[in-house]
């Protein structure tokens, strides 16, 4: 079995400048800036067989390059403690079809559908049990931050390899997006 997700990969410069949020929260396990991306689907643990499959189903979209912009960061949590910061990506148009398309394909080949409603983000850290009013002076002091806009020009099929240190994610797939005339 291994363990798939389907992301946009983020340009160096903007890893480079996520990760220099990177600091000042004593109980946040920070994302390694080479691990920086942006989810499209998670699709979880599956045999190799449906991995080709699903490889090659994705393979068959045929989706424009879309502008991806960053700005804003945010935080998930259960019951007012925080377990993920991310900073937030602006839901467009075409964001929302190419991540809407990546589903129906997984669907209907036999992914159950995603429960979550789509959130865009980048997560910058995983965090243990900090009452959300403990992360809000660190939120406001970085607040309006943001990165230039880039395009994308490729999405990607990564595996996650679990580890002590944390999960690496290695692509297994890339898939291009066609520049619009």
């Amino acid at each position: 079995m291994i363990r798939l997700f389907v992301a946009i990969a983020l340009p160096i410069d903007v890893r480079t400048q996520l990760a220099s949020l990177q600091t000042g929260l004593s109980n946040a396990r920070w994302i390694d800036k080479d691990n920086m991306h942006l989810t499209m689907r998670f699709i979880g643990e599956v045999s190799e067989q449906d991995a080709r499959e699903i490889d090659s189903v994705l393979g068959g979209l045929v989706e424009p390059a879309i502008k991806v912009e960053l700005h804003g960061l945010g935080y998930f949590d259960r019951r007012g403690r925080v377990h993920s910061l991310w900073v937030r990506v602006k839901k467009s148009d075409a964001l929302t079809h190419l991540q809407t398309k990546i589903e129906r394909v997984l669907v209907n080949f036999g992914l159950e559908p995603e429960k979550r409603k789509y959130t865009p983000h980048v997560t910058l850290a995983r965090i243990h049990d900090m009452p959300v009013e403990r992360l809000a002076p660190w939120l406001s002091d970085q607040g309006d931050f943001s990165v230039p806009v880039f395009m994308a020009h490729q999405f990607l099929l990564v595996e996650t390899f679990r580890g002590h240190g944390g999960a690496t994610y290695t692509p297994v797939a890339e898939y291009d997006l066609f520049e619009a005339l």
